[in-house]
C-alpha cells in the first residue's frame, strides 16, 4: 500500500507547490506575470517549472505502482487542486495545461512502457513538458516567450527524477 500511496501523494503535492512558486518565488518577478528562474542557455522560465517537471515523471511512477486508472485519477485530482492555489488566470492555465500535458504524457507512457520503461519515461516526459509549457505560458501570460525555457526546466527536473527512480528500483530489486 505504501508503494502506491507515496508516488500518488508526491504527485498531488507538486501542483499546489508549483502554483505557489510561480506567483511568489524566483530570481525576478514580472509585474502581472510570473516569477522567473534561469534554466540555462540564457533562458528563463516560470519558477514552478522544476516542480511540474517532477510531476511528469512522478505520474509515470503512479502508473507503474497503481496502474493506468490511478494515474488518470491523479491527473484529474491534481488538475482540480490547481484551482485552490493560484490566481485565477494561473489556475485556469495550470488546469488546462496540466490536464492536457499529463494526459499526453500518460498516453505516450502507456504505449512505450511495454517496449522499454526508460524510453517510456523519457519520451512521455518530453511530450508532457512541451505540451504543458506551450499551453500554460500562452494561457496564463498571453505569450509563448517563456515556453522554451519552461520546457527545458521541466526536462531537467524529469531527468533528475528518472535517474533517482532508476536507482531506487535498481536497489529494490537487489
Amino acid at each position: 500500500m505504501t508503494d502506491k500511496l507515496i508516488p500518488f501523494t508526491l504527485f498531488l503535492m507538486t501542483v499546489p507547490l508549483a502554483n505557489y512558486l510561480i506567483s511568489n518565488v524566483g530570481t525576478f518577478c514580472v509585474e502581472q506575470g510570473p516569477c522567473l528562474v534561469p534554466v540555462g542557455f540564457g533562458l528563463m522560465a516560470p519558477s514552478g517549472v522544476l516542480v511540474i517537471g517532477l510531476a511528469l515523471v512522478l505520474r509515470d511512477w503512479v502508473h507503474e505502482t497503481s496502474g493506468l486508472w490511478a494515474s488518470l485519477v491523479a491527473v484529474i485530482i491534481g488538475s482540480l487542486a490547481s484551482l485552490a492555489f493560484a490566481p485565477t488566470t494561473v489556475a485556469i492555465a495550470s488546469l488546462v495545461a496540466f490536464a492536457f500535458s499529463e494526459l499526453a504524457d500518460t498516453l505516450v507512457y502507456s504505449k512505450l512502457r511495454q517496449k522499454s520503461k526508460p524510453v517510456a519515461v523519457i519520451g512521455s516526459q518530453l511530450v508532457g513538458a512541451f505540451v504543458d509549457s506551450a499551453l500554460f505560458v500562452y494561457i496564463a501570460f498571453g505569450s509563448l516567450a517563456f515556453s522554451l525555457g519552461n520546457s527545458l526546466g521541466k526536462i531537467y527536473a524529469g531527468v533528475a527524477v528518472a535517474v533517482g527512480l532508476y536507482f531506487y528500483y535498481k536497489r529494490k530489486s537487489v
